[in-house]
């Protein structure tokens, strides 16, 4: 799914300021659900639901932690065709979680059993929770920033 609408400079509104409580829930589940998880996985699947999601602001700083967390530009510019990517740039762990994070993004024909079966084999329990806690994160932060057209630049 991509965002089909026309690209405007003028943020909508400013959502820290218009909805502080909020803001400050979805900064504290945020932090819950990266707790304990590989900070580059982390990133790959922030940056690849919104790559999914069209949202530019969270493209822009994800790709940016992504840098931070230590990958490199060849594993970023894959991710869009992670699946065809030569075997061994992405671990079994990353391809579950990759697989897992577009099924949740692109919600509407649910999370096949297949795709959770692969990440639940891979993931211990309590991972797998925060794994499904930060796709439905990036998920939620993605459509506030696209809503409010907040974009890379923008505090």
């Amino acid at each position: 799914m991509t965002n089909t609408a026309t690209p405007r400079s003028t943020a909508r509104l400013d959502f820290a300021r218009t909805a502080p409580k909020v803001f400050r829930a979805m900064i504290a589940l945020d932090a819950a659900a990266r707790e304990g998880l590989d900070p580059a996985l982390v990133e790959l699947v922030q940056v690849r639901s919104s790559q999914l999601n069209g949202c530019a602001y969270c493209l822009d700083m994800h790709v940016k932690d992504a840098r931070k967390a230590g990958e490199s530009d060849e594993r970023i510019y894959l991710l869009p065709v992670w699946r065809e990517a030569p075997e061994g740039v992405y671990s079994e762990r990353e391809r579950a979680a990759l697989a897992l994070a577009e099924q949740i993004t692109r919600i509407g024909d649910g999370v096949s059993d297949a795709v959770y079966e692969r990440a639940a084999e891979l993931f211990p329990e309590s991972e797998l929770a925060r794994l499904i806690s930060l796709c439905f994160t990036i998920n939620a932060w993605n459509r506030i920033n696209v809503a409010t057209r907040k974009t890379p630049g923008a505090p």
